[in-house]
């Protein structure tokens, strides 16, 4: 069972949960930006979340099957088709071979995710079959005319904890709302997350995988306290540089990094922002 690449949209990459434990390495986590997303695809074909998927942006992916397999889209509503009939988003439908699978652009959200009943058959790296745009490791990204294979071990259904609830869409008009929680260097900055909590916030087109830059009014460090040396991040982090413009540190971002964090999300509100689109307005609040 295989299916060929007809067109990759802006940015297609396979992801799963990514690679935990090798921090001390230099390797990032990686994996699905939405994670609640790449786990409800997982549960709609009925297996666990070792498995890979593919997470396209802004639509555009169109494959052509050779055999006959179970799909499931989640994330953002990418209007899919199958030889031009519509199909179903958040719910299971079936492909057979020759049909083609074509994803439309989005009306909101950002990243639409396609898992498949035995996952795409890549070879993990460091126990990991996803895509690490900023190291490299893992498989490099989809191209037209490439042959994806599909598995055959696909294991049991595994729970999902309520912290990777599935992202809700449509999002409603108006702000996107952000839970995040004080970061270990929120005193280097005068009212501490009061700076993030009282602006509104546009997201950056230069915003991808590493982070998503967000645009506003500047965030000002206390003057006097020098610069910081290099310390770990995790993902979701909201680093403060220089220019006083956020970045929201995603799957791809690096281990380390010399700006304060002022805030960290929570790891709902990371899979949140994984779905805002540059020119999305961003909110930061405090409640869970």
């Amino acid at each position: 069972m295989m299916f060929e690449v007809l067109g990759t949209g802006a940015l297609t990459v396979l992801c799963d949960l990514g690679r935990r434990g090798f921090a001390a390495l230099g390797v990032s986590g990686s994996g699905a930006m939405d994670r609640g997303a790449y786990r409800l695809g997982q549960r709609l074909v009925g297996q666990n979340y070792r498995v890979a998927a593919l997470e396209v942006t802004l639509g555009g992916l169109a494959l052509r099957s050779t055999g006959r397999a179970w799909l499931a889209l989640t994330g953002a509503d990418a209007k899919a088709t199958v030889d031009g009939r519509a199909v179903g988003h958040g719910a299971p439908f079936e492909i057979h071979p020759g049909q083609e699978l074509v994803l439309g652009v989005p009306d909101r959200g950002l990243r639409t995710y396609l898992s498949v009943r035995g996952g795409f058959d890549v070879r993990p790296v460091l126990r990991s079959r996803s895509t690490d745009v900023l190291s490299g490791l893992g498989p490099e990204p989809l191209r037209s005319g490439q042959v994806l294979r599909v598995g055959s071990a696909y294991g049991d259904w595994e729970f999902a904890p309520i912290w990777f609830a599935p992202t809700a869409f449509p999002l409603g008009p108006g702000p996107i709302e952000l839970a995040v929680v004080p970061g270990p260097r929120d005193e280097w900055f005068d009212g501490g997350l009061a700076g993030l909590l009282t602006a509104a916030w546009v997201v950056s087109a230069q915003s991808n995988r590493v982070g998503v830059r967000l645009v506003g009014p500047v965030v000002e460090r206390r003057s006097g306290l020098g610069e910081l040396a290099s310390e770990p991040m995790v993902r979701g982090s909201v680093q403060i540089p220089p220019d006083g413009q956020p970045v929201v540190f995603g799957a791809d971002h690096p281990v380390t990094g010399g700006y304060p964090v002022i805030g960290v999300l929570t790891p709902t509100a990371s899979d949140r922002i994984a779905q805002a689109r540059p020119g999305d307005e961003i909110r930061f609040v405090t409640r869970a």
